[in-house]
């Protein structure tokens, strides 16, 4: 039984996914993808995934297709908060929705949430071509091959790894070797390798909706070009293959991969986070069209996210963050994503006095 491993709880009909070890008898499993409970180990079972291939949908499957139609249900009941809309000033036009962000093809590898710390990695392929690649990691210079596979066009890998978001630093870097196939096609492709270190300057921008997985997640392409076809006409792919087989052919260096750059510091964040918009960008402010109110919240909230990581990367004890009493919206956002974050004691109102109802106070472990 080990990390990632999707497992049955035997008292019940919950599946979730093994996110920690706790000790030689008791396991954290997050149900649903949501929240993490201590479990037994002899209360739980390892699903295999020929029994998800012969029964279709499991049941966490079922529980979000139920969740997903409580949250639309939940939009329309009185009392609910609702979805922010973009508010026109007086007597300008309303300005259009902006429309979402379309991923173009490519290939990519694309990290998504398993539950709030737990990430599951995998390489998207949406081309119209097979896959072939390798998957291996890098720790200090020595690299270290895991797994290889195949993905038909417009689909996506197994889970290849599973990560903690509060092992960042410790994350090794990413090698992957990718070539694109077509049966029966006239084209072959050049062989890509891409090695990908994660940054937390740039890890926590990426996040966007993943192409084929139809999820959000954190993106990153790894064919900066598509890949190049190989001209191979009768001839002469014959008098490669002549050269070839009578040892003529010149030969091809090895690739190498670079030497891994030195991680960048993290950066401690002020101890008091102004979440307003005028104080994060405000360039936003003046752009035309002006921007949604989802888009500020957006905003907003990976602001907010990527203080807190730095917070807890940089081992500070306590946090506030401004965000202002306005609608309630944000303020409601970041008491949800705190409950659910394992890695702080609590968090309350900040000093009234200083703040009014307008800021929160987070003490972190």
């Amino acid at each position: 039984m080990n990390v990632g491993d999707r497992v049955r709880l035997l008292t019940g009909r919950e599946e979730g996914i093994i996110t920690r070890l706790l000790d030689n008898d008791l396991v954290e499993v997050a149900i649903d993808n949501d929240f993490t409970i201590p479990v037994m180990r002899r209360e739980v079972v390892v699903v295999a995934a020929e029994e998800q291939k012969a029964f279709g949908q499991t049941t966490t499957a079922i529980a979000a297709e139920r969740n997903a139609a409580a949250a639309g249900t939940r939009q329309n009941t009185p009392g609910a908060p609702a979805k922010p809309t973009a508010a026109p000033a007086k007597g300008s036009p309303k300005a259009p929705a902006p429309e979402p962000v379309r991923v173009q093809k490519g290939l990519y590898l694309a990290l998504v949430h398993q539950s709030p710390e737990l990430l599951a990695m995998h390489v998207v392929n949406n081309t119209e071509n097979d896959l072939l690649f390798t998957y291996g990691e890098d720790r200090n210079g020595q690299y270290r091959g895991l797994s290889s596979d195949k993905i038909g066009p417009k689909a996506t890998s197994r889970p290849l790894a599973h990560w903690h978001l509060k092992d960042f630093e410790q994350w090794p870097a990413v090698v992957i070797q990718l070539l694109a196939h077509r049966v029966n096609g006239n084209t072959a492709f050049e062989l890509l390798t891409k090695r990908q270190q994660f940054k937390a300057t740039t890890f926590y921008t990426s996040r966007q909706q993943a192409p084929v997985l139809q999820k959000e997640a954190y993106l990153f392409q790894l064919d900066e070009k598509p890949a190049a076809p190989v001209s191979l006409a009768p001839e002469k792919l014959a008098d490669q293959l002549k050269q070839q087989l009578s040892g003529d052919a010149p030969a091809k260096p090895a690739a190498v991969a670079p030497t891994p750059e030195p991680a960048k510091a993290i950066v401690a964040p002020p101890h008091q986070f102004d979440l307003h918009l005028e104080a994060l960008n405000p360039e936003a402010l003046k752009a035309e069209p002006p921007l949604s109110n989802t888009t500020m919240l957006k905003l907003q909230i990976d602001a907010f996210e990527d203080a807190l990581s730095r917070a807890l990367a940089t081992n500070m004890h306590e946090i506030v963050f401004i965000h202002g009493s306005g609608s309630g919206t944000l303020r409601k956002e970041i008491h949800k994503l705190l409950s659910r974050n394992k890695d702080i004691k609590f968090f309350e109102d900040a000093r009234k006095e200083k703040f009014g109802y307008g800021a929160t106070l987070v003490r972190l472990k």
